[in-house]
């Protein structure tokens, strides 16, 4: 119904924002993802949207890109998973990172998100496999990673590392490394970088 709104960005109260559209101020829910990529106050903003509307409220959700709004769909024909939850999802992870999660099957970086717990992040992955372009995580640069390599990156991100690092380190090891050498080879990496 209402799939792009272009308008005065008003009010920035996160994760939502008031855009003036001539003279209409409309309160949209962004990702976190978006958030930040915000223009300042009083400059002009374009969305994607997706309108939800329920028996007690109609809710927009606005992306900043065409391919979060498609994720954003993608997550919500997922059980159990609200538009809350799918927000919480794309403020957690970019799609393409979500993307490699999902083709590398990494519950345990899902987890992480606020609000998934185990169940509902083996069903996002196991719902999400066919349907998520993988391509995207490709075309971004990063690669899904074997399993070795799955243990080696939560083994980096639980010690306080970001994700960057710790998937570049990752992208850096040998292949048919050990876990135990893994780790012990990307930290190497990492304390030189």
């Amino acid at each position: 119904m209402i799939g792009r709104i272009s308008g005065k960005l008003l009010e920035k109260n996160p994760p939502q924002i008031l855009v003036d559209v001539s003279g209409v101020g409309y309160e949209i829910d962004v990702p976190m993802s978006t958030f930040y990529n915000l223009p300042v106050l009083g400059a002009e903003v374009v969305l994607h949207t997706q309108l939800i509307v329920r028996e007690d409220a109609h809710l927009l959700y606005g992306f900043g890109t065409d391919a979060e709004r498609k994720t954003f769909r993608q997550l919500l024909k997922v059980s159990g998973v609200g538009a809350k939850m799918a927000l919480a999802v794309l403020s957690g992870l970019s799609v393409s990172d979500l993307s490699q999660v999902v083709a590398s099957q990494d519950a345990g970086r899902l987890t992480k998100v606020p609000g998934v717990g185990k169940k509902t992040a083996e069903r996002l992955l196991l719902e999400l496999r066919d349907k998520l372009d993988i391509s995207v995580a490709m075309a971004a640069g990063t690669v899904a990673v074997g399993e070795q390599g799955s243990d080696v990156l939560n083994a980096l991100l639980s010690l306080g590392y970001n994700e960057k690092e710790a998937v570049w380190a990752v992208k850096q090891l040998p292949a048919g490394l050990g876990v135990s050498d893994g780790i012990r080879q990307a930290l190497k990496f990492l304390s030189k970088a």
